[in-house]
């Protein structure tokens, strides 16, 4: 009987399965991977070893380093076993590699994103699954995200619409790790003053804005809103803002034309204090005129 046979039959009476273990989902060897090597019969050289930064490991016994980096594990484990028989220090040695943990393949999300994170790829994933693990994108998200892939000088640029309301399969690219994704913020309008929600409006493509649509989006005026309002725009000749003067209430009535609004700009709505002081008067007459009401209704009593 032959002596690879013999050995074969060895390992099956002694219960070693050739089977790989559970592993992460397998990909290339990559610097301070976490690698958990077995080989039959020596437990001296069955252990768990990290990839050094030049992507090289060190084993007991072994006189020189093993590159690790770029290799598969059924490629590292043959790298060791011939290593072994090389050396003289085993005989056919029987080498298992699994990859234990990745950190080689960061993939990190960050910018205009719920929760910025940098994980590790165990397997290819897809850049709105990376999107996902970041929570989503934020409220001010710009119109594109910007994806660094490495070897690639110039990231490439997703359009928002394009990825997630067109659902476009080619736009959803695949990222196996070292990849950056980040998310700009849009370029805002404010609003701030006599509105029910002062706040910023994020500008996104070619989206433009007006004075109408801005009070719309703030939810409306409140009661004691001026029938004058402000836009406050940067100007780089002198430098400083000037301020616009907008017939607001005109506009609302439809006699004026809307006015559009650029990046950066501020829609002040100051109090009208005439309309509030004639307000608080009407509300004092209402107010006597119940509790007489309710004093002449005790007095017939």
């Amino acid at each position: 009987m032959r002596p690879i046979l013999i050995f074969s039959l060895l390992l099956t009476a002694a219960g070693y399965s050739q089977e790989r273990p559970a592993n992460l989902p397998v990909q290339a060897i990559g610097a301070n991977d976490l690698l958990a090597l077995s080989v039959y019969d020596a437990p001296e050289l069955t252990r768990t070893i990290r990839v050094n930064n030049q992507g090289s490991i060190t084993l007991p016994l072994l006189n020189q380093r093993i590159d690790a980096a770029g290799l598969l594990p059924s490629e590292l484990e043959q790298r060791i076993a011939e290593a072994l028989e090389r050396e003289q220090i085993l005989v056919k040695p029987v080498v298992q590699v699994t990859i234990a943990e990745y950190h080689s393949r960061p993939i990190s999300v960050m910018g205009a994103v719920k929760k910025p994170i940098t994980f590790q790829a165990h397997s290819p994933v897809t850049l709105l699954e990376a999107l996902a693990r970041a929570e989503g994108l934020g409220d001010f998200a710009a119109a594109e995200i910007l994806v660094s892939i490495p070897g690639k000088p110039e990231p490439m640029r997703v359009p928002v619409r394009g990825l997630i309301d067109a659902a476009d399969p080619a736009l959803n690219v695949k990222l196996t790790g070292g990849e950056e994704i980040r998310v700009p913020e849009a370029v805002k309008i404010y609003v701030a003053g006599n509105i029910r929600k002062p706040g910023a409006v994020a500008v996104r493509d070619s989206q433009e804005l007006t004075v109408l649509k801005l009070v719309a989006l703030a939810e409306g005026l409140t009661p004691f809103a001026s029938k004058q309002a402000y836009i406050y725009r940067k100007t780089n000749e002198p430098p400083g803002k000037r301020e616009i003067v907008v017939e607001l209430d005109q506009i609302l009535k439809r006699k004026a034309s809307d006015v559009p609004l650029e990046p950066h700009d501020v829609l002040y709505i100051p109090d009208n204090s005439k309309k509030r002081a004639g307000m608080t008067v009407l509300d004092r007459i209402v107010l006597f005129g119940s509790t007489a009401g309710a004093t002449a209704l005790v007095w017939r009593r």
